[in-house]
């Protein structure tokens, strides 16, 4: 199918990715899963091209890793002109500049007037595990409380943090000690009857329950969550619930740490999602678009936390490599240049106009919902009882692919489509994508009608 951007020559996979897919079978483990059966040739602000030739409008964004685009020309430039000077030296063995210079931007940026110190790691998981260790030095206390519905990572404290049981965790325990779950609010999902103001009272409340029955607060070091709950299916949480945690952390002496792996560099609209809440964490996390592609994370704090550990304690071999430091660098320019919090912000506004005229038209779409650009629809059986539908999702996803357009499912029953397009996107590659996607939701539909 061709439309003016997108534009699908061949079956998928085509010829080529048939190819490397055989090749994919042989020596790469089935675990490791993809999206869509072919292979990238070359990428473009918001476009994929592959390896047969076709080309796709993308609401992926690598899941959420290239808000300023792909190859951002900005990023390309520092890239290159880094590797002509030097690739790496280990920052623990030769200290470099980019390393200092990047710290000092995301203190500055980030949010609080207080000083603060940052490190830098390769994965979104190994910057909360480094969260964690951190917290328990600071504290002395051993206590991380995650939520229901979060995703922190795969490693085997992230793991056990995540609250996706499949594909996550099953038959990979045992897990590390001393994690609790506490309830999250999911609006949608609240009692019939209930208002929000009342849900976030009740949901407070089982929160100061749960560190009466399931973990003392003078044990907690920390309490880890999501501005907005990324893999949970784009939950965001109201402010009077974000403060209200953040102030029984505060009462008892635990830090307050915002995962903004997936939330951060202006996905939703600005530099960090907490700011929507009006909470300062004690420490925040960032990975994924920090370094458009490059593999970089980090944890910025407050400084009389972060420097409690002592030399040798926390980095790595590859922590903060240069590449990785120099693009993070580069992200923010195109950020501040390409006004790119404001753009997500008009960006989600487009979205969340053309699902609601989705949700209107399908009876299958319960509820929609996001922050800034960071937008999705939640798809059930019955509008009444709410019974999720994966089997949709799943369907529409596909439908999408064959048409040109990359998207994700997200979701504890993968009953939620998720759209993380690139915030480079232009208004007609936008549109295109959108009408790309109510065609796929009207052919998802009309089969499911049919059998």
């Amino acid at each position: 199918m061709s439309y003016k951007f997108s534009n699908v020559k061949t079956e998928l996979p085509g010829p080529k990715a048939k190819e490397l897919l055989e090749k994919r079978k042989q020596f790469v483990p089935k675990g490791i899963s993809n999206g869509i059966p072919t292979f990238v040739s070359h990428a473009e602000g918001a476009l994929l091209t592959d390896v047969d030739g076709n080309t796709f409008i993308d609401f992926a964004g690598a899941i959420g890793t290239v808000n300023v685009g792909h190859c951002a020309p900005e990023v390309v430039t520092a890239l290159h002109d880094q590797i002509d000077k030097y690739i790496h030296t280990g920052f623990n063995v030769m200290m470099y500049e980019p390393y200092i210079e990047l710290a000092e931007r995301l203190a500055n940026l980030a949010p609080g007037a207080h000083e603060k110190q940052v490190m830098f790691l390769n994965s979104g998981a190994e910057a909360v595990e480094n969260a964690v260790k951190i917290a328990r030095k600071y504290t002395k206390r051993q206590g991380i409380i995650s939520f229901s519905r979060g995703f922190h990572g795969r490693t085997l404290m992230t793991m056990t943090m995540t609250s996706k049981v499949k594909p996550y965790k099953y038959e990979f325990g045992p897990f590390a000690p001393e994690v609790y779950k506490a309830p999250y609010p999911y609006t949608y999902r609240r009692p019939d009857g209930m208002n929000i103001e009342a849900y976030d009272d009740f949901i407070l409340n089982e929160f100061k329950t749960f560190l009466l029955g399931d973990v003392a607060p003078e044990t907690v070091a920390a309490v880890v969550m999501e501005p907005v709950q990324g893999e949970g299916g784009f939950i965001v949480p109201t402010k009077k619930f974000v403060q209200g945690v953040a102030e029984i952390c505060r009462e008892h002496g635990i830090l307050f740490v915002a995962d903004e792996i997936q939330t951060g560099f202006s996905r939703t609209g600005k530099y960090f999602a907490m700011e929507h809440f009006g909470v300062v964490p004690d420490l925040i996390t960032v990975s994924k678009s920090m370094g458009a592609g490059l593999p970089i994370s980090g944890v910025i704090g407050r400084k009389e936390i972060m420097d409690v550990a002592a030399p040798g304690e926390l980095g790595g071999t590859y922590a903060g490599s240069p590449l990785g430091c120099r693009a993070a660098l580069a992200v923010l320019d195109v950020i501040e240049k390409r006004g790119l919090n404001e753009r997500a912000a008009v960006i989600g506004e487009k979205v969340m106009e053309r699902f609601d005229q989705f949700s209107r038209k399908y009876d299958i779409i319960g509820d929609v919902r996001g922050l800034g650009a960071m937008c999705a629809m939640e798809f059930v059986k019955d509008p009444v009882t709410r019974e999720p539908n994966k089997e949709i999702v799943t369907s529409i996803v596909n439908e999408a692919n064959k048409r040109g357009l990359i998207t994700l499912s997200a979701g504890l029953h993968g009953n939620v489509l998720r759209t993380l397009m690139p915030l480079v996107i232009t208004d007609e590659q936008l549109e295109e994508g959108l009408t790309i996607l109510e065609q796929s939701i009207a052919a998802a539909t009309s089969a499911l009608q049919v059998h």
